[in-house]
């Protein structure tokens, strides 16, 4: 009897024990199953393409003339006239200020005076020359007189020699009485009135003329930098170098990259370059603050991304491979960047990639692929939805 109680119970025991494992097994295939018939985390994404991308250096820099002119005076006297508007455009040779000329003209009038009367004692002295050489070839004179009227004859040149210089000197200084622009340019603003006396010796700036067509920009570039630039010059190659804003977001010209500097600042590690513009837009104003882009080279047929597709874990950088509505976690090496879009390795042209729902993602889950708008939609139904019904009033 005991015996039999027994077998019935380990028989009862088997009997639980066999639903349970059953049990087991149909909650974890219907589990499975729900897994796999659930739509997975929702996801935009962007395909790799093939393309070109350049390489940039990005420096600060300063819009600087190619000349200005601090125009002073070069002769005393009384400014009788002033030509020139403020932020008007002159040409080379325009005038720009009248400095009273009467007391050069009177003194280049005595100098080709006494220029005048030397010249007429010069030639007296050439006629009496040529007298007491016929008179020579006759026997009638001493070949000493014909030897000191030639004497004469020089010494009176060399004068007229100085009294020339002299009038051209006064001439010089009676033209430097109508002052104009040495270049082409934009005058600043009028420095000096009708009446004002100015010094050939002081310090008083007239007018300043600083040339805006061409302008170039002044920026720096790292040493460590300077390798790539110069073997493109080397190989003559035309470097373009982009001008934006202060923020860095709009551009205001382009313009070539003309020189650089002949040595590296020890203090800072960096070399000046020069860009230049033609600025016909007048889109560069002098000693504006500008923020630099030279174009050093381009890389062609190279993979390209998105850089909202290009994930961080530390010091790597990954990606989700879409496949299958399945998503593949991939380490990628990222490489340059532009218009917000990264160089890559790692992945291949015409994969497709995961570009939202990083905080849900992770390697081998599901996903359900939708469009970008579409998602955009959504997340603005679900702002815009109140948060909680209306009370209704009594």
């Amino acid at each position: 009897m005991k015996l039999r109680s027994i077998v019935l119970l380990v028989v009862v025991l088997a009997l639980v024990i066999i639903l349970w494992l059953w049990w087991r097994h149909h909650e974890a295939a219907e589990a499975a199953a729900a897994a796999k018939n659930a739509p997975g985390v929702t996801v935009t994404t962007v395909q790799a393409v093939k393309g070109d991308i350049g390489v940039y250096l990005d420096a600060l820099g300063t819009v600087t003339p190619v000349y200005t002119s601090s125009i002073t005076s070069q002769v005393n006297g009384m400014i009788q006239a002033v030509h020139y508007q403020e932020d008007q455009r002159v040409q080379k040779g325009d005038p720009l200020i009248d400095i009273d000329p009467r007391p050069y003209h009177a003194t280049l009038v005595q100098a080709q005076g006494t220029l005048q009367h030397d010249e007429g004692v010069l030639a007296q002295a050439k006629l009496d020359l040529i007298r007491y050489r016929a008179a020579l070839a006759r026997n009638a004179i001493a070949e000493q007189t014909v030897a000191d009227q030639e004497k004469l004859v020089e010494q009176t040149e060399g004068t007229v020699k100085n009294d020339e210089g002299a009038v051209a000197y006064d001439q010089l200084q009676l033209d430097y009485c109508h002052i104009v622009a040495p270049i082409n340019g934009q005058v600043g603003l009028r420095l000096v009135d009708p009446g004002n006396v100015v010094q050939s010796t002081g310090t008083t700036t007239l007018a300043v003329i600083t040339q805006l067509e061409p302008i170039t920009v002044i920026f720096t570039l790292p040493e460590d930098s300077l390798g790539p630039v110069l073997a493109r010059l080397r190989a003559q190659a035309k470097l373009t170098v982009d001008a934006l804003d202060r923020g860095g977001q709009k551009k205001l010209a382009s313009g070539i990259l003309s020189a650089l500097d002949n040595q590296i600042d020890t203090t800072t590690g960096t070399v000046k370059a020069r860009a230049t513009f033609d600025n016909k837009d007048d889109a560069l104003f002098p000693n504006q603050f500008v923020n630099t882009r030279l174009l050093v080279n381009t890389l062609h047929a190279v993979t390209l991304i998105p850089n909202s597709a290009i994930q961080q874990n530390g010091r790597a950088s990954f990606v989700f491979v879409i496949q299958d509505n399945v998503a593949h976690m991939r380490t990628v090496k990222p490489g340059v960047s532009e218009a917000g879009n990264t160089q890559v390795e790692g992945v291949n042209p015409g994969e497709v990639l995961a570009n939202s729902s990083f905080e849900k993602l992770q390697d081998k889950a599901r996903v359900s692929v939708t469009s970008a708008a579409a998602q955009a939609a959504a997340q603005s139904a679900t702002s815009s939805a109140p948060s909680s019904a209306p009370t209704a009033t009594p």
